[in-house]
């Protein structure tokens, strides 16, 4: 699979796509937005956490690139420009989604505790198998950690942590230097480590909470819906096997378990991803010179 985030890309398909799309070219524009769309929506989903909002945050950022698309001239890398686009959009949207209850590790820390800890539900009461639980479970909750922390730490942590982007390529995206990109990714990788490591039962097997013992929790808090599953169906390949191939280098790690947690969540498809992109262009409604025939 393409990873925009690799140290060496070869970004000589993106340029001949960009060529056409520029002419009128439909299905070149199409097959653009296809080639990096997933990437954009896993950054949105780390950063407000429901699916559902990622989504609106994906067509945010794809219609600003696609109004733009006429502004790039190939003096930096394409993956430098898109992606650019995405970090400043995340860091400056509005609150949405997860975002809104402005959570804490504090405050993360006494919802968990307060989630009781009870067996798990009947398999003849809920309509998926227990373990699709128990991963939802996992998964909500070490999604919700991420935001405890601030955006710039938490974008930087998806894309040099999750994602595998060294300090070169994040930097040149967050248009910070390399030393920052590491100080503030070293931040949140001890921040999420000291947390995790005092709560997270998957990390320090000392710590009372188990995902199992707190999915009946969840549910009947709402925080997990059996009916609606938000990230489990979606499930069609891990991080880590999306970047797969990526060496990223790192000083000074504290700890390697805790990153590889939220390495092996799913990777997500964006849903119905291309109705509203086939919707708009039918529309022509950018407010820009890009014509697509």
């Amino acid at each position: 699979m393409h990873n925009p985030f690799a140290e060496v890309v070869d970004e000589s398909t993106d340029a001949d796509l960009i060529k056409r799309a520029k002419h009128g070219a439909y299905e070149a524009l199409e097959s653009l937005v296809l080639r990096h769309q997933a990437w954009i929506y896993n950054i949105a989903v780390r950063m407000v956490f429901h699916p559902q909002d990622a989504e609106e945050v994906t067509q945010e950022v794809l219609i600003k690139a696609i109004t733009r698309l006429n502004t790039f001239q190939g003096e930096s890398r394409f993956r430098t420009w898109l992606y650019r686009i995405t970090a400043n959009h995340v860091l400056n949207m509005k609150r949405r989604g997860g975002e809104r209850a402005a959570l804490t590790f504090s405050s993360y820390a006494a919802a968990i505790n307060e989630t009781p800890e009870l067996d798990l539900p009947d398999p003849k009461t809920v309509p998926v198998e227990v373990p699709l639980l128990v991963e939802e479970a996992k998964i909500s909750c070490t999604t919700g950690m991420l935001l405890c922390l601030d955006r710039k730490q938490r974008l930087v942590f998806t894309l040099g942590e999750i994602f595998g982007a060294g300090d070169t390529v994040g930097s040149e995206i967050l248009e910070m230097t390399a030393d920052n990109f590491r100080q503030v990714l070293a931040r949140a990788r001890r921040d999420l480590y000291q947390f995790m490591h005092g709560q997270c039962g998957l990390v320090n097997a000392n710590n009372s909470c188990r995902c199992p013992k707190k999915t009946k929790g969840f549910i009947e808090a709402g925080h997990v819906d059996p009916g609606h599953l938000q990230f489990v169906p979606q499930h069609l390949r891990r991080v880590s096997e999306a970047t797969e191939g990526v060496v990223r280098a790192i000083e000074n790690a504290v700890d390697e378990q805790h990153a590889a947690i939220f390495r092996e969540h799913p990777f997500l498809e964006p849903a119905h991803e291309l109705d509203w992109l086939r919707q708009l262009l039918d529309k022509g409604d950018f407010g820009t010179d890009l014509q697509i025939n």
